[in-house]
């Protein structure tokens, strides 16, 4: 239970329809806390999260904040935000969604995952584990488990998993107890003033906060993460398929939509087979780590390889459906990635999949610094591409940076041999509807609007 305040006071979210602002509602709900939020967007999970007792408003005027005596504020929040002026000039106590996230740890034994790709498979792949040992957690994840459809929940036991994010440096706020690496790439570079030594400094800081008798789970296969290790204060356990590494993964071939690897425990020379039915090398990853900090906290093989077949994903990280519309079937597939690398996997599974002329791209570009920063990096990459739409740039809440736009980079593709063109968000459905018959599936890549399309184009199309 939340110490410090008590089950009468009211506690209010401005920005509660954010992936980890629902979390955070959804555990204080059901502690039984008198919860209210704000948002100017709907979502099943607000509806659901009503159903327990949240009082919503669809707008930011400072209604249900004048008997609240705490306000949780979600990042993408800004500073003029009419409640939060409200709150500020009535001495109410404000704090940011990661230090409630800090306070809620507290009572458990925390594990934190970290990381700039894969944090929220890889914390729902531990999360799924745990339950599937009886241990019932209590989990915090920024995006949907499919199978549970929601990203938290209360557990009866003794852990709490959370994702912990570095864009804006709030991982810090946090005190885990162990902690999980499982990358550190070009990403959120914007906060960091450019310099990818700053972010690789907030990681080890992050790290060196553990307390003594705490542990980190490292992937000793990523670089940046080499960089910082010599100078990390507490127990390293490394993970990757390099031999000296403490946990050695041996990835095998995939086939029938299954992944199967082998994870060699080097302390006691245990070697265990597993298998995923996540697709890409990247989810091999995001299973083996899961696998591996469950081996260290005692759960039994059979727990874990049962959890790992069962897990069907998390939601808009490859996520497949199909439409069907005249008389054609054409897989949908919607994928959150948003940096190149992210992307790169991605693709590399679509690729194994369907011929390069059989699917259809739709990209949004996510913040005009990313776009700017990595513009090299996704020019190459969707160069290869062969049927690329690119979508307005989506800000989240940047200003225009002049002289970066869509355009900017459909120019630098097509420079590259690609063969990229502009659409609008009211065009989609009837591209997808006019499109040659050769074409089995489409991709909605992005971070931004581009869900919310999916879903509207799925029912519209479908219809």
């Amino acid at each position: 239970m939340l110490t410090g305040i008590t089950r009468h006071n009211r506690i209010h979210l401005v920005g509660v329809g954010g992936s980890g602002m629902i979390g955070i509602a959804r555990i204080l709900l059901k502690q039984g806390f008198d919860v209210s939020g704000s948002d100017l967007n709907d979502s099943d999970e607000l509806q659901i999260l009503k159903s327990l007792g949240l009082r919503l408003q669809n707008n930011h005027s400072p209604n249900l904040i004048k008997d609240a005596e705490l306000i949780i504020v979600s990042s993408a929040i800004s500073a003029n935000n009419l409640e939060l002026i409200y709150a500020n000039k009535n001495k109410i106590i404000v704090i940011p969604r990661s230090e409630m996230l800090s306070s809620l740890m507290k009572p458990f034994r925390s594990i934190a995952v970290a990381g700039s790709h894969g944090k929220t498979t890889t914390t729902s792949l531990i999360a799924n584990i745990f339950n599937e040992a009886d241990l019932s957690p209590t989990y915090v994840i920024g995006g949907k488990i499919l199978s549970d459809d929601q990203s938290a929940d209360l557990g009866k036991g003794e852990y709490m998993i959370v994702e912990a994010d570095e864009s804006d440096g709030s991982f810090l706020s946090l005190n885990p107890e162990i902690i999980v690496i499982t990358n550190i790439d070009n990403d959120h570079l914007a906060f960091y003033d450019s310099k990818q030594s700053k972010l690789n400094e907030g990681f080890l800081k992050f790290i060196n906060n553990l307390p003594f008798n705490g542990y980190v789970l490292l992937n000793q296969d990523d670089p940046n993460v080499r960089l910082i290790k010599n100078n990390i204060k507490r127990k390293v356990i490394t993970y990757g398929t390099s031999y000296p590494c403490d946990y050695q993964i041996i990835f095998h071939d995939s086939e029938n939509f299954s992944q199967e690897f082998k994870v060699i425990n080097k302390k006691n020379r245990l070697s265990i087979d597993l298998k995923t039915s996540l697709l890409g090398k990247h989810n091999l990853y995001n299973a083996a780590v899961a696998s591996i900090i469950s081996i260290e906290e005692g759960i039994a093989i059979n727990h874990i390889s049962r959890a790992l077949i069962k897990f069907s994903g998390v939601e808009r990280r490859l996520e497949f459906s199909s439409i069907t519309f005249t008389e054609r079937r054409l897989d949908i597939i919607d994928d959150y990635g948003h940096h190149p690398a992210e992307i790169s996997a991605t693709l590399s599974v679509i690729d194994s999949l369907y011929e390069k002329k059989e699917y259809i791209m739709f990209f949004e570009p996510h913040r005009y610094s990313r776009t700017l920063q990595l513009m090299n990096e996704f020019a190459i990459l969707l160069s290869k591409v062969k049927n690329l739409f690119i979508l307005e740039i989506y800000p989240a809440s940047e200003e225009n940076i002049t002289g970066i736009s869509s355009e900017t980079l459909i120019d630098e593709i097509n420079l590259r041999g690609g063969n990229a063109s502009f659409v609008k968000f009211n065009e989609i459905d009837n591209i997808i509807i006019n499109s040659n018959k050769t074409i089995r599936a489409i991709l909605m890549q992005g971070a931004g609007n581009i869900s919310a399309k999916t879903k509207q184009l799925i029912h519209e199309i479908q219809s």
